[in-house]
């Protein structure tokens, strides 16, 4: 498998350690329009692999012709979020960035499976999904896996139980409307609100929502990458393993939830051709009202873009 990620900030970088982790691909192309930092990050990345036990070679680019005939494409590239940014205040800036990205790899690679990092996530990759030209199936964004992991680490630090044991789900769009499930949500196969009164999951779910910002507010000069990193690596093994993994992502819907023309966070089943079903689970009226309030929240954004 051949994977190339596109953008050698914080979080093209670890996607690309993650990816190179995990044996998966053949090869990582890293991309970058700064000259010599996909390079060094990729050449430094390279000179582990002795340690970390793997043989994916790493190639750092500013070009797209060594990512020619990827598997995969992981979008990265894009401005970070600063304090007091919404993911929406990137809109613009970025949608230019994913529309230029987008268009060099379906050039290059017209079979790739497209995952979408770039923020506001959901709208990027609506605009991927309209400048590729590609099927719904091969252009999804990486949210839910993060916003779910988010939350399963919070509710693992209330509780002091292994992360492990908890089975979530987040869906909705990728911002402060997301929609965190606790009546999916299971510690062991226990019920969530077997160990916590409503208080405290109420708690927890604005947590979660307001978790991206938590991180930037303390950093300041920018975003999580850590965390992003690993959940746009499990959405590539997915593909690579072809294991038919169910994880919440950003997917295209076309009258599922009652949603049309949109992207927004839904559970899917993930294998070698990508989205492979989006399942719709049986969610209460209130939880599906939240999901179809965040879409529209999507929608605004994506009528602002001039496709």
């Amino acid at each position: 498998m051949k994977v190339s990620v596109i953008g050698a900030g914080h979080v093209g970088e670890t996607v690309t350690a993650r990816v190179a982790d995990k044996h998966i691909a053949e090869e990582v192309v890293l991309v970058d329009i700064i000259d010599g930092i996909p390079q060094g990050k990729g050449l430094d990345m390279w000179e582990s692999a002795p340690i970390r036990q793997f043989d994916t070679r790493i190639i750092g680019t500013n070009g797209y012709d060594e990512t020619a005939d990827s598997d995969v494409v992981v979008i990265t590239a894009g401005v970070p979020r600063k304090p007091g940014m919404s993911r929406d205040d990137l809109l613009n800036t970025n949608k230019d960035i994913v529309k230029n990205v987008t268009e060099q790899v379906a050039a290059k690679s017209p079979n790739a499976i497209l995952i979408i990092v770039s923020n506001p996530l959901d709208v990027m990759a609506y605009t991927a999904y309209k400048v590729s030209g590609f099927p719904g199936n091969r252009v999804f964004g990486m949210a839910g896996i993060l916003d779910t992991a988010r939350y399963r680490s919070f509710i693992a630090l209330e509780l002091n139980v292994s992360v492990r044991d908890i089975q979530a789900m987040v869906l909705g769009g990728h911002g402060d409307s997301m929609v965190p499930l606790p009546a999916f949500t299971t510690i062991a196969g226990i019920p969530l609100s077997h160990f916590l009164p409503k208080e405290k999951i109420d708690a927890i779910i604005d947590r979660t929502r307001k978790g991206g910002g938590e991180i930037v507010g303390y950093l300041k000069t920018g975003s999580a990458y850590y965390a992003p990193g690993a959940a746009a690596a499990e959405m590539v093994e997915a593909i690579a393993k072809n294991n038919h993994r169910i994880l919440p992502c950003s997917a295209y819907l076309s009258g599922q939830y009652g949603l049309e023309d949109t992207f927004v966070g839904v559970p899917v089943k993930i294998g070698r051709t990508g989205i492979e079903e989006i399942l719709e689970i049986p969610l209460s009226d209130e939880d599906l009202q939240l999901l179809k309030s965040s879409a529209e929240s999507v929608k605004a954004n994506i009528a602002k873009l001039n496709l």
